[in-house]
This record gives C-alpha cells, sequence and structure tokens, in this order.
C-alpha cells in the first residue's frame, strides 16, 4: 500500500471543524453563570456544581470513548456524541429546576463533548500520520482550546441579547449541523480507503486493523466490550510510575485552565468592576494566542524532550498565576495584557507533550486510551477547581486564595516532571503487553 495523500488533510480540516464545534459547546457553561442566577435565583455555588459534573462527565467520557472508537469506529461514536449535545443544549431552554441544569449540563452535554475531546484528536493523528504527529496534535488542540475561548464572546452578547436561550439554541443547531460533515467527508482509518498513514514507508508493512506496524507488541482485541477495553487498558497503566506523573501533571493543567481561568476568570473580573463583555473577549484573546503556543509546542514536541517542556510550561503558568489578583480592575491595564498573552501562549500547550509522553512509555496502539485516562484526570482537575473556587468565592468574597492554589499546584506538577525527563524515549510499553 501507498501513503495516503492530500486526503489525510481533509480528515484534519472535518476534524478541527468537529473540535471547534464541541469546543462551543462548552463555551456556554461559564458565560451563562449570571444570566441564570439572576433569573433562577441559583447561587454561584449550585451552579458551579453543574459544571463541575460537566468537567468530571466530560474528562470520565474520553477513555471509553476511545475504547468506544476502537470497537465501533470513530464516525459513529462523534456522531452519538453531537446528537447528546443537540439534546443538553436544546431542552434548557424548558428547564425549571437546579437537578435539571446538573442533568443537561452535567450528564447530556458533558458525555457528548466528552467524545470530542482531545482524544479524538489523538486517535485522528495517530491513525492517519506516521510523520509530523507533534504538530498535528498541536493543531487539535489549538483548535480546541480555541474554539473554547473565542466563541465566549458571542455567547455573551446572545445571552445579554435577546437572551441566554437563545445562546443555548445556537449551541444545538451547530451541532446538528456538524453531524452532515461528518457523515459526507470522515473515514475512519485511511487502511479504508487502501492507504498507509501519511508520510509512512511505502516498505513498511501495518497491520490493516490497527493502523500500527503488524510486528508491534502492543494491542487491544476488538472483540471485548469497549468498556472493558478501556478498564483493562487502565488497570495496567497503574502499574507505570509514568501513568500517575502524568495524569497528576494532567489534573493540575485542567484545574488551572478550563475549571479556574475559562469558569472564573468572567466573574472574577466582573467583581473588580470590568464589564462582563470585555472579560469574555479577553478570553478569546487567550484563544487567538493558543493557536500560536500549541502549534508551536507541537512543533517542538517532535524535536524536544517532551518532558521538560511540561516543566517549563508549568513553571511559568504557576508564577503567572501568583500575580492575577493584582493585575484585574474595572479596565485593562498593562500588566493584564501580559498575563492574557502568556496564559494564551501556554493554555494548552502541554497537551502536545503529554501525547508524546503517553505514545512513549505506552505504545502506539493503547496511547489514545492511555491519552483518555490522563485526559479524565484533566476534567476532574477542572471540575474541582470550578466548585472550589466558586465556594472560595461564596465565602471570602475574592479568587485571591483560588489563584495561588493553583499556583501551588503548577508549581508541584514541575517538580513531578523531574523523574521523567532524562530519558522519556528508553521506555516502551511499560507494563502494557499483551
Amino acid at each position: 500500500m501507498k501513503p495516503v495523500g492530500r486526503y489525510a488533510f481533509l480528515i484534519v480540516a472535518v476534524t478541527l471543524f468537529a473540535l471547534l464545534a464541541g469546543a462551543a459547546f462548552r463555551s456556554t457553561t461559564g458565560a451563562l453563570f449570571e444570566p441564570l442566577e439572576h433569573e433562577f435565583g441559583w447561587s454561584r455555588t449550585g451552579t458551579s456544581g453543574a459544571v463541575t459534573a460537566n468537567l468530571i462527565f466530560y474528562g470520565l467520557t474520553a477513555p471509553f470513548a476511545a475504547a468506544a472508537m476502537e470497537r465501533f469506529g470513530v464516525k459513529r461514536v462523534i456522531i452519538t456524541g453531537l446528537t447528546l449535545v443537540a439534546l443538553g443544549a436544546g431542552l434548557t431552554t424548558v428547564m425549571t429546576s437546579l437537578w435539571q441544569l446538573w442533568v443537561l449540563w452535567g450528564l447530556f452535554i458533558g458525555i457528548g463533548t466528552g467524545v470530542m475531546a482531545l482524544v479524538f484528536g489523538a486517535i485522528v493523528a495517530q491513525r492517519w500520520f506516521h510523520t509530523h504527529r507533534g504538530l498535528v496534535m498541536g493543531i487539535f488542540s489549538a483548535a480546541n482550546a480555541c474554539g473554547q475561548l473565542i466563541f465566549l464572546p458571542l455567547i455573551v452578547q446572545l445571552a445579554h441579547h435577546p437572551g441566554w436561550r437563545a445562546a443555548s439554541l445556537a449551541t444545538a443547531s451547530v451541532a446538528l449541523l456538524v453531524i452532515p460533515l461528518f457523515l459526507l467527508f470522515f473515514r475512519d482509518r485511511p487502511q479504508d480507503m487502501g492507504r498507509l498513514p501519511y508520510g509512512s514507508p511505502t516498505d513498511l508493512e501495518y497491520d490493516a486493523a490497527a493502523s500500527t506496524p503488524a510486528h508491534s507488541s502492543a494491542s487491544i482485541h476488538p472483540q471485548r466490550a469497549a468498556w472493558r477495553i478501556a478498564i483493562d487498558v487502565l488497570a495496567e497503566a497503574f502499574k507505570s510510575r509514568a501513568f500517575w506523573i502524568l495524569a497528576f501533571t494532567f489534573f493540575v493543567c485542567g484545574w488551572s485552565t478550563n475549571g479556574l481561568i475559562q469558569t472564573h476568570f468572567i466573574p472574577a473580573a466582573h467583581d473588580h468592576g470590568m464589564p462582563a463583555t470585555t472579560a469574555a473577549g479577553l478570553l478569546a484573546v487567550i484563544g487567538i494566542f493558543d493557536v500560536i503556543g500549541t502549534v508551536l509546542s507541537g512543533w517542538l514536541t517532535d524535536r524536544m524532550n517532551p518532558a521538560i517542556l511540561l516543566m517549563i510550561y508549568y513553571t511559568l503558568r504557576g508564577f503567572s498565576l501568583v500575580f492575577l489578583n493584582t493585575m484585574l480592575a474595572p479596565t485593562i491595564e498593562p500588566p493584564l495584557w501580559v498575563f492574557i498573552i502568556f496564559y494564551g501562549l501556554d493554555w494548552v500547550a502541554t497537551v502536545p507533550p503529554t501525547v508524546a509522553l503517553c505514545r512513549t512509555y505506552f505504545g502506539p496502539q493503547k496511547a489514545g486510551i492511555v491519552f483518555g485516562w490522563v485526559f479524565a484526570s484533566h476534567m476532574i482537575g477542572a471540575g474541582i477547581a470550578s466548585v472550589s473556587a466558586g465556594m472560595i468565592r461564596d465565602l471570602t468574597g475574592t479568587y485571591l486564595l483560588a489563584w495561588l492554589s493553583a499556583a501551588v499546584l503548577c508549581i508541584a506538577a514541575a517538580a513531578s516532571l523531574l523523574s521523567l525527563r532524562s530519558a522519556p524515549r528508553l521506555v516502551h510499553d511499560v507494563g502494557m503487553k499483551g
């Protein structure tokens, strides 16, 4: 077989659109806090709890979604996720109780967007590209985070006029529009077209079912149930110290991005007198710079030790959070611009090196599912940060302790990577045979 040509980049484009759309769906949560609290009289702790449920279901869905993609195909799983998002977003317009918000935001949208998380991008990059995986994963990561942030101004504008229900209906409509695009253009593997992944050596023998070299020692048994595959891979990954370090560092990544900044930056800035639309615009700027930072991180991951990159990212992120509270004001001062630009460059720059380390330590066949579990820890961290920051705000009237605790965790994450920095590429398929 010959390597796939330009069609690989059409797959990248369709995947990018789905990741952007999925990210847009998740933008509705942080942007709708105040409109929902104003109409229904709910507390910040209550609405933050619904976001926590969303983030946790979003994260826990990822490893099972990865296994389901191996078992049933990527296209079927993504279309199911889009349908759940459309239902969840549409039904919020008729809810009347807080528990319904928890079910719709947490269960429906959480699971629906969970199947379109970065694990989806990691599997596409693994299956369709033999070379440039780091760069492609960087592009996917940038699209995911950028979509979460650049759609915020639009969501906020819709929430203010004509109202938050219009924002929810717009989300449901986009979910439905993506489904035909996937049906028409997406393919699960290049082998479905009689081709090898992009950039593959023409004399390399590939297993068409696995999209990996036929002699690879890491294998997945597709006849097993998807949930069993995910659990078995987790049980084996537990034996590796690398897994625990990657899970902890990504837990901190989720805490300091999705759970804290994405969810609470707008209300925190509003506490300091900044209009919500202005704060949402700043998050959109983070999304723009995230594209640059994450694509650059993917390029660097193909050329540098990924563990060292992660140490740099977490250290710089921790120091930036220490000073955030002093930067917030009714207007945008120059120091805040420095924070916004830096945080944009660093937002999900952690993803390409983390994916690379999963592949290095656990093998190409199981890397997607292992990253799914690592990603689950990311969203558990985000969920805990979301509700804890809301509680800190309710108890103290400020987010200061939330910023400082996240800073401490980032420094701890950087320190934990010391044991992986020396020679990560010497370890392969740890505890994952058979």
